[in-house]
């Protein structure tokens, strides 16, 4: 059996909504595959699905929590996330900081699917930025 749509491509990656994946960010390259798209594989271990717009308070909670992703590693070229930037976070990261009461907007459109795996889509949507607040940013 074949993976493909059946005219020889692979189909397009489906968001949280169930429409087609839109890309998350390009300034700051976001992304396990660092393609601005929060898509994730079998090689993405973290699973990097959930496209966010990072605050000062939750880059202070999650460098607390382990996570430092403010500090920039130019080795790795990295350029660290700051506060207003949009970010392919990890699903768990995310779900660790709706927990605490720490959970960062969420850009619903620019989410993979694959996060309902492990989040609720009602959660998600509690923290759902308009689209046009993301789109200002880049």
């Amino acid at each position: 059996m074949s993976i493909t749509n059946g005219n020889g491509h692979y189909p397009k990656p489906k968001n949280v909504l169930g429409t087609e994946l839109t890309n998350c960010c390009t300034e700051p390259m976001t992304g396990f595959y660092r393609d601005g798209y929060c898509r994730t594989g079998s090689d993405d271990v973290g699973r990097h699905t959930v496209c966010i717009l990072a605050t000062d308070e939750f880059l202070d909670f999650s460098k607390a929590v382990g996570n430092d992703l403010s500090t920039p590693r130019p080795e790795f070229g990295f350029p660290g996330v700051k506060d207003g930037d949009k970010w392919c976070l990890c699903v768990t990261r995310w779900q660790e900081a709706f927990e605490a009461g720490m959970a960062p907007m969420v850009d619903l459109s620019a989410t993979h699917e694959s996060a309902l795996q492990v989040v609720k889509l009602e959660d998600l949507q509690r923290f759902a930025a308009e689209s046009e607040s993301f789109d200002d940013i880049d």
